[in-house]
């Protein structure tokens, strides 16, 4: 399995491309598909599905635009209205429209999600938003908003939770091999080992 990060200026939010052989799944669609396509065109991968980590506008802004291409889009049961206009997905906070899709499918925690050769272990992260979801592909977790570098994700937003997200963290994440990469929604990527040891939310 490989990877390539994708950053979107606007909004400062990571999407990937995960990638083995010709297979290819995209989690989080802050960045236009244009530019996600482009890469894996070059690569020669195609695009199984398209994960979404949680429902909050800077992760799912271009999730349309894989609709319309045909792409599977799928998201936490618990998020799913926010493919939708409403509050809880901050797009009026951020000054934008969603334009309204359904998911083609969902989840809820503890599934293996099979796209081709690849396979991601879905882990419910409550606290973030009540539906955050992480993803676990061999020794990387893709951590949405839940787990940064030297940070955790805001609780301060509808559905937010602390309490839920530093159960989801430590119960769930710190408790995976330390070598494991953190891939996160924004900024650099990181390791378990890293943020259990320095991290100041937790590193006592």
């Amino acid at each position: 399995m490989k990877y390539e990060v994708f950053s979107n200026g606007v909004f400062g939010s990571n999407a990937y491309l995960v990638y083995d052989g010709e297979d290819g799944v995209v989690i989080d669609a802050g960045v236009p598909l244009s530019e996600v396509k482009a890469r894996a065109d070059e690569l020669n991968v195609k695009i199984r599905a398209l994960i979404l980590t949680h429902g909050h506008y800077d992760h799912i802004a271009h999730a349309c635009e894989y609709k319309a291409a045909g792409i599977p889009v799928g998201i936490n049961k618990r998020e799913a209205y926010m493919l939708s206009p409403c509050r809880d997905n901050l797009a009026k906070y951020m000054g934008f429209k969603v334009q309204a899709i359904a998911p083609d499918f969902v989840f809820c925690g503890g599934e293996v999600l099979s796209f081709g050769k690849l396979e991601f272990k879905v882990v419910l992260t409550a606290g973030h938003t009540a539906g955050s979801c992480c993803f676990l592909c061999d020794n990387v977790c893709f951590t949405g908003d839940t787990l940064f570098y030297g940070s955790v994700g805001r609780t301060d937003f509808p559905t937010g939770s602390h309490k839920e997200l530093m159960e989801s963290i430590k119960g769930k994440l710190l408790v995976l091999p330390g070598d494991t990469i953190v891939c996160p929604g924004h900024n650099e990527c990181t390791t378990i080992r890293a943020e259990a040891e320095s991290n100041p939310y937790f590193s006592d």
